[in-house]
């Protein structure tokens, strides 16, 4: 399961990123690094304590490379960055399960409302059956005879008593059938 891994860092490495960021930009921008085989003096003593120290524990001959002591860094197992990957899609697949559910029941809850609105809606804004008005043609003989005769009203009072007896009797009818 775990592997070691061993990174060495140069010296010239760590100056670069302790110096300040603005100047390191415009140094990459302005000239190029060049890459020098021998190191400088005070590199040469560090660098070849260190391999005689480190070679001479590991039992190695000393090499002809300046080595730093070994920086570890932490690099998660792979299983633990499968096993948090698999739960980042097992939670995204249960997301995606709940969201087809609630527009399940969101489509559910739509034709529900749209089906008692409709029910609502039919049952009071239902026109009651319509009967005829009583006395339509006693209403209408008694306005014709006004129009005719407009300067001489008197005309047309067989035409309104026609009408008055009609509205009596639809009155009485409507009376007796209430109580």
């Amino acid at each position: 399961m775990g592997e070691s891994f061993t990174i060495q860092i140069s010296s010239n490495l760590v100056r670069q990123l302790a110096e300040d960021p603005e100047k390191s930009k415009k140094k990459t921008k302005k000239q190029k690094p060049k890459i020098s085989r021998e190191p400088q003096q005070s590199e040469k003593v560090h660098t070849q304590q260190i391999s005689d120290d480190s070679n001479a524990k590991k039992g190695h001959p000393a090499s002809g490379w300046p080595l730093q002591p070994p920086l570890y860094l932490p690099v998660p197992p792979p299983q633990s960055a499968n096993s948090e990957l698999e739960a980042i899609r097992s939670v995204l697949h249960e997301s995606e399960k709940v969201v087809e559910r609630l527009n399940k029941q969101q489509e559910n809850l739509l034709q529900e409302v749209t089906e008692r609105a409709k029910e609502l809606h039919d049952k009071e804004f239902k026109l009651p059956q319509q009967k005829p008005m009583p006395c339509l043609e006693e209403k209408d003989a008694c306005l014709k005879c006004y129009k005719e005769h407009v300067k001489d009203p008197l005309k047309c009072a067989s035409f309104v008593k026609d009408f008055a007896d009609c509205a009596r009797r639809v009155r009485q009818l409507v009376g007796t059938a209430d109580k």
